[in-house]
């Protein structure tokens, strides 16, 4: 822990430092793969990539750099240009950082979508953005090709992988776009409000809104990214995390930032277990980590002394996402050692709020304190800041303490101006989540406004009862939701996913409510208690309890 709290001081002395002109390319490849002797030059390690066969591949940012040199000179012949969106529908593979970095250098937009989507969620993401090229991993290629009659605007399907298709420019391998790609464009001069990323919202709460990011929100990532990995870099660090790099945690909270400071990026190329992250951050010697809560809690129950099994080298982890709650965060200092440091954003404002827990004490269960150079609230539903204990939406103001313009922002919702305002209340940007903010300045989740319900007049927060739930031995993962009641309203209703070696019965129930009730108020124990083999989740890690609400709804209203 923290043995000291230098967070005033910290925040008070933190101002933007934002150059007019700034390129994400230029700052994250470009100016290592060019660097001279004394910084290491292009043989800086920049990309450590493995999939599930155990193959390794090791790439330099000189490497990186000639790679992406060469993909913006084949997507410039295909006509790519300043303002273009391209898709990237990859794993974390090489050609995922190679394609980022072709699209910034273009100045064109790049949009990463995940490889788990269905065929509906990327024909929807493709259409709405008019997305002129796709880059897409082969076992996607033939979802996206049977998409393209219904996307007017996507001239070509680039493949990456064995079997890649070459179908003249409608259609080609990663392979033979890259082949005979010398004729390099100028490196486009971007100013830092210029767009760079167009990213869709997980759609927790509704249809997915394209969130338009400019180059500098790279820049409005850094404070907190540093502060949340205790100092990044320090000599020897090595990233890794199994945040999908098509989602703003794998992006600006993992890819980007780490690329930004020229260290070393692992990459797997297959599916996260707990037993896999644990061997994966042991052989790679890796020192900082993002792992969401989700992830946290499949390793605690999976492998609960990680250390008697694996040679772990941790120095930081950040998790965000989700409540960590303090079981978790419990768990990791006493099982890896490591205090972990909460972090909340979201896609249109990332990495706003968490902890740093060698330069302020982390409190279990809190979601920290603003980080250096951003200024938020907790305000009501007048756009006013309410006062501590009280409870309210977490807001974030365009402009810091010093009165200099945050470059954290989004430019705004693609093609959706009126979502862009009802964002905003006056300079401050609503993120939908409500929390208490104590007299220190910590900010304490109580859930998603549209999650919140009433039961029997009292309010609920899922979040604390799902914690709580999870620190029953038998308790893999929960979500909580209202079940509808003629009487009460609602009912507390709990989601259950069983850990390993525990089998459902009304015992067990019993005994869950139990573990419910003596932990925390009467009213907020679960009255029913489901158990199913996984919860609806996001590609992001989150739980999509929207899909359990209405499924109690339907079954309501049809006399279930």
């Amino acid at each position: 822990m923290a043995t000291t709290d230098r967070y005033e001081e910290i925040h008070s002395a933190y101002r933007w430092q934002v150059p007019a002109d700034f390129n994400i390319f230029q700052a994250c490849c470009a100016r290592w793969g060019e660097g001279d002797g004394a910084a290491g030059g292009g043989d800086r390690l920049a990309l450590v990539i493995e999939d599930e066969t155990g193959r390794i591949e090791r790439h330099d940012y000189r490497s990186l750099l000639r790679a992406a040199e060469q993909c913006s000179a084949a997507l410039h012949r295909l006509g790519v240009g300043r303002g273009d969106r391209v898709a990237i529908v990859l794993p974390q593979c090489f050609e995922t950082v190679v394609a980022h970095m072709a699209v910034y250098r273009l100045g064109a937009v790049a949009m990463p979508l995940s490889i788990l989507f269905g065929p509906d969620a990327l024909e929807y993401r493709l259409t709405d953005s008019g997305a002129v090229v796709a880059i897409v991993d082969a076992p996607v290629a033939a979802a996206v090709q049977g998409l393209r009659a219904n996307c007017p605007a996507l001239r070509t399907l680039v493949t990456v992988g064995e079997g890649a298709p070459d179908d003249g420019e409608a259609a080609v391998s990663w392979r033979s776009l890259l082949a005979g790609a010398n004729d390099l464009p100028p490196a486009a001069d971007t100013c830092a409000t210029d767009p760079a990323v167009l990213i869709y919202t997980s759609g927790t709460t509704g249809p997915p809104k394209g969130a338009l990011m400019p180059q500098q929100a790279l820049i409005g990532n850094l404070p907190g990214f540093v502060a949340s990995q205790n100092g990044f870099p320090r000599e020897g660090d090595v990233f890794w995390s199994p945040a999908d790099w098509a989602w703003t945690g794998g992006l600006m909270d993992v890819m980007l930032p780490t690329l930004y400071f020229g260290y070393p990026l692992v990459g797997f190329r297959g599916r996260f277990s707990p037993e896999r992250a644990f061997d994966l951050m042991s052989r790679h010697r890796v020192t900082n980590t993002f792992l969401f809560p989700t992830a946290l809690k499949a390793m605690m129950k999976a492998v609960p002394q990680p250390r008697e099994r694996f040679d772990l080298c941790l120095r930081a982890i950040m998790s965000a996402g989700e409540a960590v709650g303090d079981a978790v965060f419990l768990w990791c200092e006493q099982a890896l050692g490591v205090t972990v440091n909460e972090m909340f954003g979201q896609t249109e404002i990332n990495y706003i709020v968490g902890n740093s827990h060698e330069d302020w004490p982390a409190r279990p269960g809190s979601m920290g304190r603003p980080y250096p150079g951003h200024r938020v609230a907790v305000i009501d539903d007048a756009g006013e800041p309410v006062s501590a204990g009280e409870l309210g939406e977490v807001a974030v103001n365009r402009f810091d303490r010093h009165g200099d313009p945050d470059p954290v922002f989004f430019l705004g919702y693609w093609k959706n101006e009126a979502a862009t305002e009802r964002k905003f209340s006056g300079n401050w940007c609503r993120t939908g989540d409500l929390a208490v903010c104590d007299e220190a300045g910590y900010l304490w989740y109580k859930g998603r406004a549209d999650d919140m319900f009433k039961a029997a007049g009292y309010r609920i927060g899922p979040s604390e009862v799902e914690n709580c739930l999870v620190k029953h031995p038998a308790v893999a993962n929960a979500a909580v939701v209202p079940k509808p009641d003629p009487e009460r309203g609602a009912l507390v209703k709990a989601y259950v996913v069983l850990a390993a070696g525990y089998e459902a019965s009304p015992e067990l129930v019993e005994s869950l409510q139990a573990h419910v009730r003596s932990q925390l108020a009467p009213y907020e124990y679960p009255k029913e208690i489901e158990f199913i083999d996984m919860l609806p989740m996001t590609t992001t890690g989150k739980v999509q309890r929207r899909i359990l609400r209405l499924q109690e709804e339907a079954r309501a209203q049809a006399g279930g």
